[in-house]
């Protein structure tokens, strides 16, 4: 089934429906890279970051945020609450969790040949799909610094909803995408001290109430 047909049985926001489109068929997300008149899905645009935060646009259609801010993330985000990624709207978020060829699948993987050279990439990020994803719903989203770029982190949630291959995440799902990426949270938490690891271990208990009840 060619992308096109697969995703005219989702209902696209009208958000996404006014972006360009890619020559293979996708909606090209307001951050992303062009290149040579091409798209590139793997690439932040360059200052694309600091123009969505400054200018209160959502990450994924460009256009202007409410007071409802949605932070699409993973697991190992849902924990220690930072993110790279500025917030979207709740629905283009939404509609990026189930048709998202990258999200969706979680065995696709990123191809990294012939990154530009300004891929934009703050923080130290977990290199790997996550399996799960959050559509995390907040009002409370505050930037800071890190040594080489903006993170971004957030308040408790009004609404979380999970996702995975397409549709709503068991629990079991979840937590195989937990078990799979705290190690690298505790291996750099156990290179700052006793302090980080418990501190960690208190993120991982205040998540908990946010995950999934499916079976």
């Amino acid at each position: 089934m060619s992308y096109n047909a697969a995703i005219a049985r989702i209902e696209m926001p009208n958000r996404i429906k006014r972006l360009p489109v890619s020559a293979t068929g996708f909606p090209v997300p307001w951050f992303v890279h062009w290149e040579d008149g091409a798209p590139d899905f793997r690439v932040i645009g360059r200052g694309k970051v600091a123009r969505a935060w400054s200018g209160k646009r959502c990450w994924i259609c460009g256009d202007p945020l409410g007071v409802n801010l949605a932070m699409m993330l993973g697991p190992m985000c849902a924990i220690n609450r930072t993110i790279s990624e500025p917030p979207s709207h709740r629905e283009c978020s939404l509609f990026a969790c189930v048709a998202c060829p990258f999200l969706a699948n979680p065995r696709a993987k990123r191809n990294e040949q012939d990154l530009p050279e300004h891929k934009e990439t703050p923080g130290i990020g977990l290199l790997r799909n996550p399996g799960a994803m959050a559509v995390w719903i907040t009002r409370t989203v505050k930037p800071f610094r890190a040594p080489n770029g903006t993170l971004f982190t957030f308040g408790d949630p009004t609404e979380v909803l999970w996702f995975a291959n397409g549709r709503r995440a068991t629990r079991a799902e979840v937590d195989e995408s937990i078990s799979s990426g705290l190690p690298f949270l505790f291996a750099e938490a156990e290179r700052e001290g006793a302090e980080a690891i418990a501190a960690l271990q208190r993120m991982i208990g205040a998540a908990e109430k946010y995950l999934p009840r499916i079976t």
